[in-house]
């Protein structure tokens, strides 16, 4: 099965379902990304600096022949670049081996200190992450309005943002409106408020860990196991297949033949199944999977507004 695709708020397509790179381990990351583009059918792959794995992402995309004009890859600029964007796209160029983006997100809209002890995850002298708390990510967002104009990259979008950080911190003065906002979307924790604003501004929603993760327990969830059943479907396609129905991107990760080539065949589901899968969370089993150390950060999510300081903090 070939992925349905979506128009994003500046005309380019995008495929709907992409694979998901975080956390492949060295010397599975390159077979993975050549099997999903040569056999899977996949034509998007989700990169970051930060998972530190993109020249052996770069080498399965030249493994797999497909050519790159074929292919969307979208890569994210970590929090210790937000003073250094361009460097750190140039970075992300070259391990990859190719010439241009075609989606570049901000990982996190946090910045950290670019000269810590630390180049991803510095920290203070009480073991706290380096953040600069002072920075304005409408900084950041200029720098990535810069290399759009220029045409490194052919959108560029944001990641892990509420609603409350878009409307203080980078609408009120972007240029150029995200095209995506890639946020951990799945039934347990399905931002319904969030999902639903960033529709009424065009911004298309794309679904990190859509089946929760590996140690989360949504696939083994009763209704999700009954709507399986019902299609006669595996788990992980119902919930692949909520995310699609939905009208998100998906970004189903995975380094085994077997599970890459099945994610893509989603489920097509009813709307009695969509109204199950919906009401999960506010049945009282909301949870969200990725939840990093931003102590002190305002993040302004319904589930996870604040980081708080530890006691005798500061």
């Amino acid at each position: 099965m070939a992925s349905p695709s979506i128009t994003l708020n500046n005309g380019i397509s995008i495929p709907q379902i992409g694979l998901g790179t975080w956390q492949s381990q060295p010397g599975e990351v390159r077979q993975a990304v050549a099997y999903a583009l040569k056999e899977a059918g996949y034509r998007h792959v989700d990169c970051a600096f930060a998972y530190g794995n993109e020249k052996e992402v770069g080498e399965g995309i030249r493994d797999s022949g497909v050519p790159r004009d074929q292919i969307f890859i979208t890569s994210k600029v970590w929090c210790t670049w937000h003073s250094r964007v361009e460097e750190c796209l140039e970075l992300t160029l070259k391990n990859l081996g190719t010439e241009y983006l075609d989606l570049l997100l901000i990982h996190w809209p946090i910045a950290m200190n670019p000269s810590g002890n630390h180049p991803f995850f510095p920290t203070r002298s009480d073991g706290i992450r380096d953040i600069l708390y002072d920075w304005p990510l409408k900084d950041t967002w200029a720098q990535f309005e810069k290399l759009y104009k220029a045409g490194k990259v052919k959108a560029i979008g944001v990641s892990n943002c509420s609603q409350l950080k878009l409307e203080e911190e980078l609408l009120p003065f972007a240029e150029i409106l995200p095209a995506v906002n890639q946020i951990e979307i799945h039934p347990y924790n399905p931002q319904h408020n969030l999902t639903k604003f960033l529709r009424s501004k065009g911004i298309t929603v794309e679904a990190y860990s859509p089946l929760g993760s590996s140690n989360a327990p949504l696939t083994k969830d009763e209704v999700v196991v009954e709507i399986a059943e019902k299609h006669k479907a595996a788990p992980a396609n119902v919930l692949i297949g909520w995310a699609v129905a939905k009208d998100f991107i998906v970004l189903a990760k995975s380094v085994t033949p077997d599970r890459i080539k099945a994610n893509i065949d989603y489920t097509k589901l009813d709307e009695e199944d969509i109204a199950k899968l919906d009401g999960l969370a506010a049945a009282g089993k909301q949870r969200r999977i990725i939840k990093p150390p931003w102590v002190g950060v305002k993040l302004g999510f319904e589930d996870w507004f604040t980081v708080p300081w530890p006691e005798g903090s500061a």
